[in-house]
C-alpha cells in the first residue's frame, strides 16, 4: 500500500493537518511539494529555531544579523565585512566532488547577494579514517570539489581544519565559510518591495539535478545502500558560471539598480520567491513558462523545487530592467523576467496577506496559490523531548581508565601530529595577493581590500574551529571552549574578535539525547560569546547526520571574525629563537577527559570534562591580543594557544615551525594528564624578555610562568618524551 503524497514528500500527520487548517483547503500536488521543502529540517530549523534565539546577536558594529542572507559588521572608516558559514554534509557523503563544490558556490551567493565581494573561504572537514576505504574516497572527492570550485571561482581558500575519526565514517561533515568586504552604504537586502516591479532569474538554466536537494537530504538520516538512489538529488555545480554572475550582481549593486536580491540555494525558487515576498509583505506572480530550462518535459514542482546551482532572483523597477538585461548580456549571463510584485490581499482575519502564485504563462492558467509567509515564516516549531545519556553521571564519576603511568607519551604525541599541507596545497590560498597568513596558522590574516572599496588600513584574521570529542564528553563545556578556543586563535593574531558564525551539526533530533547535547552545546556557546562580548551574527544547524540509526558526535564548528590594523610588516609570531624563554599564560589546568589521547587513542569517553573560566578567558584574549601586536616591546617570537594535542602537541608543533629544540624545565612536575590536557583558555609564548611578559600578565590578574627555553635539536619534556626534531618531522609525514 502506497504512502499518501505528504508522507512521500516529508510531512508528518500532523504536519499535514496544520497546513489543512492554515491553507483552509486540500493543497493540490504543486504547493504540497513547495510547502514540504520550505517546512524540511533545512529551509525551516523547526527542531532548532526557539533555542538558537538565546544567542547573543547584536553589536553596535552589526549591521546584519542572523535571518540574511550573510552576517554583516562595520569596522571602521564605512568599511564592512560579510561572513556566513554553510553546510554541505549529506550531498558529500553521497557525491563528494559535487557535494563539496556546490558548497562553495552556494557560500559565495550568501556573501554577494548583500553586495559584498568573496575574498576568502575556510573549510572544515570531518572525516571518516583513511584506512577505510570509502572514507578516503570521500575525503578525495571533497579537497578536490573545493579546491576545483574556488580555485577555478577565483576565491582563495586560506584556512580551515580536517579531523579524522570513526564518528563520520558513514556521515562526513563539510562545511565552508566565506566572507566579503563591501562598503556599508552598498548593502542589499532579500526583499520583493514596490508594486509593479518586475522579478528576473538571472544564471544557469533549471534542471533536475538537485530535485529538493539539500532541502531533502539534510532532513533525513540515510545509509550507505541509499547513496544511489539519492544521488540525482545532489546539485551540480559551474565555478565559470558562477564568477560570471558574481561580476554580473556586483556590477548591478553597485549601480543600485536592484530593489533586492536572493540567491537561489535550498528550495530553490520555492524559496527565494516566498523569501523575498515574504520580507517585504508582499505578493508575486510567478510565470514558469519563462524559466530557462536545461531539460524538457519538466514538471511544475520539478521547476519550483530544483536546487540547480548559480541562479539568483532579483527585484527591479519596471523603468531599468532593459539595463539589468542589457548587464547580463555584458557579463554572458542568462536573465528572464520571470514575475511580478503584486499588492497583499485582504486575508480572512482582516489583515494583508501576500500571496505566491504560480501561472503557467502571464495571464494564464493559476497552477498553485500560497501565502509566501506560510512557506517562509511559519513552518511548525518544536521543542522536542531531550534527555541526557542515562549512563551521563557515572561517566563523569570515572575519570579515563587507562594506566597513565605505563603510557608511552612519545608514542602518543607521534600519532597526533598530522602534516595538512597536502590538503591546503591544492588549495590556491593568494588570490588576490591580499593572504597575509594563510594555512596553516592558527588563523589566516587577510587584507580587507577589494576592487569596490581599495586599499583599507585594516586585516581581518579567520579561524574555523570545533572539537567533537569535547562535547561527546560534555556539550555544554565543549562548546563553551570551541568558542574560547576561536577566539583565542585569531587573538595570537592580534586580532579583536568580533563576530561569530557556526555551524551546528548534530544527528537525529527525534531522538531524546541529541536534543539534549544541542540545548547544553546552543547554551555552552551562548555563555562563552556573551563573557568574551562577541556577536552571533548568522549560521546554520544541520541536524540527521545519522547513518544506521547512530548519531554522529555532536560537533558544533564556529567560524570567528577578528580585525586588526594593517601590520606594517609579517606579525613575527610563529618562530622560536634560540635563547628564548618558553611561558604558559593561563590557569595550570589537568586532565584527559575529551582529549584525543583519551577518546582517539584508548577509546575512552569517561572523565569529567574541564571547565574553562570564561570571565579569566576574556582577559586571556585581551592578554594575546596585546602580546601579538606588541611582539617588539614583549619580545615575542612565537604564540599559540593550547588546544586539540595538549601543551605536547603545541610545543612539537612550535619546534618544527622554528626548526629548533625545546627542553622543559626538570623542575615542573609535569605528568601525562598535564602535557595532554586540552583546555584552550591557556597561551605558550617564546621571548627574550621573559620579566616583561610576566610583569603584565600579573597586571592583569593573569597566571603565568617560564616553563622551559628553546635551543638545541630535540623536544624533550622530563620523564616524557625526548624526540628528535627528525623524529618529530617523520612521524608529521607519516601516510
Amino acid at each position: 500500500m502506497s504512502s499518501p503524497l505528504h508522507i512521500a514528500l516529508g510531512l508528518t500527520d500532523t504536519e499535514y493537518a496544520l497546513l489543512l487548517d492554515r491553507l483552509g483547503r486540500t493543497p493540490n500536488s504543486l504547493e504540497l511539494a513547495m510547502v514540504a521543502v520550505m517546512w524540511s529540517e533545512h529551509c525551516s530549523y523547526k527542531s532548532s529555531r526557539i533555542h538558537l534565539r538565546s544567542f547573543p546577536t547584536t553589536g553596535e558594529h552589526v549591521l546584519m544579523g542572523p535571518g540574511e542572507n550573510a552576517g554583516v559588521i562595520e569596522v571602521g572608516d564605512g568599511v564592512a565585512i560579510a561572513i556566513r558559514m554553510e553546510s554541505h554534509n549529506h550531498p558529500s557523503a553521497i557525491e563528494p566532488y559535487q557535494g563539496a563544490a556546490t558548497g562553495v558556490g552556494g557560500i559565495l551567493r550568501d556573501i554577494f547577494t548583500v553586495g559584498a565581494r568573496p575574498i576568502a573561504l575556510l573549510d572544515s572537514l570531518w572525516m571518516g579514517p583513511l584506512d577505510q576505504p570509502r572514507s578516503n574516497w570521500v575525503f578525495k572527492g571533497v579537497v578536490r570539489g573545493i579546491s576545483g570550485y574556488g580555485n577555478a571561482v577565483g576565491v582563495p581558500t586560506v584556512g580551515g581544519e580536517i579531523t579524522f575519526a570513526s564518528t563520520y565514517i558513514s556521515n562526513p561533515l563539510v562545511n565552508v565559510a566565506a566572507v566579503g568586504v563591501t562598503r556599508a552604504d552598498r548593502l542589499v537586502r532579500a526583499s520583493a518591495s514596490g508594486v509593479g516591479n518586475t522579478v528576473i532569474l538571472i544564471g544557469s538554466s533549471t534542471g533536475r539535478d538537485g530535485i529538493g536537494g539539500v532541502s531533502v537530504l539534510a532532513s533525513s538520516g540515510f545509509n550507505d545502500a541509499e547513496g544511489e538512489s539519492k544521488r540525482p538529488s545532489v546539485q551540480v555545480g559551474d565555478p565559470f558560471e558562477e564568477k560570471k554572475l558574481i561580476e554580473a550582481c556586483l556590477e548591478l549593486l553597485d549601480r543600485k539598480m536592484v530593489v533586492g536580491i536572493q540567491d537561489l540555494g535550498g528550495a530553490g525558487l520555492s524559496c527565494a520567491t516566498s523569501e523575498t515576498a515574504a520580507n517585504a509583505k508582499m505578493g508575486m506572480d510567478f510565470y514558469l513558462d519563462r524559466v530557462p530550462l536545461r531539460e524538457l518535459d519538466m514538471e511544475p514542482f520539478e521547476i519550483m523545487t530544483s536546487e540547480s546551482q548559480e541562479r539568483m532572483l532579483a527585484i527591479v523597477e519596471p523603468s531599468r530592467v532593459e539595463e539589468v538585461l542589457a548587464i547580463c548580456r555584458h557579463w554572458e549571463v542568462v536573465a528572464s523576467t520571470v514575475g511580478v510584485v503584486r499588492e497583499p490581499e485582504v486575508g480572512s482575519d482582516g489583515r494583508p496577506v501576500g500571496m505566491l502564485r504560480i501561472l503557467d504563462t502571464e495571464g494564464g492558467e493559476v497552477l498553485g496559490v500560497v501565502p509566501a509567509a506560510l512557506l517562509a515564516d511559519e513552518a511548525p516549531l518544536y521543542d522536542r523531548p531531550s534527555a541526557p545519556p542515562a549512563d551521563l553521571e557515572s561517566r563523569r564519576l570515572t575519570e579515563p581508565s587507562f594506566d597513565v603511568t605505563g603510557i608511552d607519551a612519545e608514542l602518543w604525541l607521534k600519532e597526533m601530529l598530522f602534516d595538512p599541507s597536502w590538503i591546503y596545497s591544492q588549495y590556491d590560498h593568494r588570490l588576490f595577493l591580499n593572504t597575509i597568513v594563510g594555512p596553516g596558522a592558527d588563523s589566516a590574516l587577510i587584507r580587507v581590500a577589494s576592487p569596490e572599496i581599495g586599499e583599507t588600513e585594516f586585516a581581518m584574521a579567520l579561524s574555523a574551529d570545533g572539537n567533537p570529542r569535547w562535547c561527546e564528553v560534555d556539550p555544554f563545556w565543549g562548546s563553551a571552549a570551541t568558542v574560547v578556543e576561536s577566539a583565542l586563535n585569531v587573538a595570537v593574531l592580534g586580532a579583536q574578535p568580533k563576530a561569530l558564525v557556526d555551524c551546528l551539526n548534530f544527528g537525529n533530533p527525534e531522538h531524546p539525547v541529541v536534543m539534549w547535547q544541542l540545548k547544553e552545546s546552543i547554551a555552552g556557546m551562548t555563555a562563552a560569546c556573551q563573557a568574551l562580548e562577541v556577536p552571533v551574527v548568522g549560521g546554520n544547524v544541520s541536524l540527521y547526520n545519522e547513518a544506521g540509526g547512530t548519531d554522529i558526535f555532536p560537533t558544533p564548528v564556529v567560524t570567528t571574525l577578528g580585525v586588526r590594523a594593517l601590520p606594517d610588516e609579517l606579525p613575527k609570531c610563529t618562530r622560536a629563537r634560540p635563547g628564548d624563554q618558553i611561558l604558559i599564560i593561563g590557569s595550570d589546568t589537568s586532565g584527559l577527559a575529551g582529549s584525543f589521547a583519551a577518546v582517539e587513542l584508548n577509546g575512552d569517553r569517561r572523565g569529567e570534562l574541564f571547565k574553562c573560566d570564561l570571565i579569566e578567558s576574556a582577559k586571556l584574549v585581551q592578554f594575546a591580543i596585546s602580546l601579538s601586536t606588541g611582539w617588539r616591546e614583549f619580545g615575542i617570537s612565537a604564540i599559540t594557544n593550547v588546544s586539540s594535542g595538549g601543551i605536547a602537541l603545541c610545543l612539537a608543533e612550535m619546534a618544527l615551525e622554528a626548526g629548533v629544540g625545546i627542553a622543559l624545565d626538570p623542575s615542573d612536575a609535569l605528568t601525562v594528564d598535564t602535557i595532554f590536557c586540552e583546555a584552550p583558555n591557556r597561551i605558550i609564548c617564546a621571548t627574550s624578555t621573559p620579566d616583561s611578559v610576566l610583569e603584565a600578565a600579573s597586571g592583569m590578574g593573569i597566571e603565568a610562568k617560564v616553563i622551559g627555553s628553546v635551543f638545541g635539536d630535540r623536544l624533550t619534556v622530563p620523564n616524557l618524551v625526548d624526540i628528535s626534531l627528525e623524529g618529530l618531522i617523520d612521524a608529521r609525514r607519516r601516510p
